[in-house]
């Protein structure tokens, strides 16, 4: 971070952004959120260090739709003092919290970070950023597990870690695999698919175990034209030798799960019993992928229902 970014003292004229009392940034500068957490650790005790969802953010793990409004959450050690300022959630540690300096900030080591989002985040949103660390390579199990060992959060945690798979390469991939599983669906995420001389011909989201389907999920970035001639002709080779595809978009995965479910349930082999969907509505219904699950999000945080 560039500390001619940042400065303190009182308002510095034009072209400085405010981001808490005597603390400002430059409106250029080329990261504006890392340049606002500078701002926030310059009037931060020496002990304080960012932690769960800032962390998250920082180290550009995948995320739920968060509300613009997030606060910046700290832990701090014992003594000195104890800011107390809008826009900040602070947590109070009895001994100085484990700290790595990334870019000059300082940021609770990932384990830590996930512990401390497992306290404000319900299960599949916090298996989502489990995910995405794990796949990142900035978070191992083993360190989730001694994480996860008798403190606030560690019940959550340990729920999430049985759920969680580094190998996912997207939230909405986290999501896909998560409805699966909830409607008891055996699925393997990565799978690859060779042809009868063990060639290379595709490798798929999801693979339903014990079948020739493979599960996707299709984002925005499957409507280029270029990448829709590579779906097309990856999607020729993988039918080629007898295996089906089917992609889904977030709108099914959000909003027609029954309609996956019905599907795997095919491929499957077993009957089709649409009650099994109810699972995955209830991982979904408090998540802050529901108009629902944010409304309660931002009420746990005192968040101002009107913002």
């Amino acid at each position: 971070m560039d500390s001619g970014e940042v400065a303190n003292g009182r308002v510095r004229g034009r072209g400085w952004v405010g981001v808490t009392r005597g603390a400002h940034r430059l409106g250029t500068a080329q990261d504006p959120w890392r340049a606002d957490l500078a701002a926030w650790q310059s009037v931060l005790p020496a002990t304080a260090v960012f932690t769960g969802l800032t962390v998250a953010r920082t180290r550009r793990w995948w995320l739920p739709p968060l509300p613009d409004d997030v606060p910046v959450f700290v832990a701090i050690g014992p003594g000195g003092c104890h800011p107390n300022r809008a826009g900040l959630i602070l947590s109070r540690h009895p001994v100085p919290p484990a700290c790595e300096v990334l870019g000059g900030l300082r940021l609770a080591p990932p384990a830590e970070a996930l512990l401390a989002c497992a306290r404000v985040l319900c299960l599949l949103d916090l298996v989502v950023l489990i995910d995405a660390a794990l796949h990142a390579g900035d978070c191992s199990e083993a360190a989730l597990v001694e994480a996860a060992a008798r403190r606030r959060g560690a019940r959550l945690l340990r729920r999430a870690i049985d759920l969680a798979d580094g190998r996912s390469e997207s939230a909405f991939e986290t999501l896909l695999r998560l409805l699966h599983v909830a409607c008891g669906i055996q699925v393997e995420p990565q799978r690859v698919v060779v042809d009868e001389h063990r060639g290379f011909v595709a490798r798929g989201d999801l693979w339903l175990v014990g079948t020739t389907t493979l599960h996707e999920y299709d984002g925005a970035h499957h409507l280029t034209r270029a990448r829709q001639r590579r779906d097309l002709a990856r999607g020729r080779r993988v039918t080629g030798v007898e295996w089906v595809r089917r992609g889904y978009t977030s709108v099914e995965v959000l909003h027609q799960g029954v309609s996956i479910l019905r599907e795997a349930d095919l491929a499957v082999g077993r009957p089709h019993r649409p009650e099994r969907i109810r699972a995955w509505h209830d991982l979904l219904r408090d998540s802050l992928f529901t108009a629902a699950g944010t409304a309660r999000f931002r009420s746990n945080l005192g968040l101002d229902s009107t913002n």
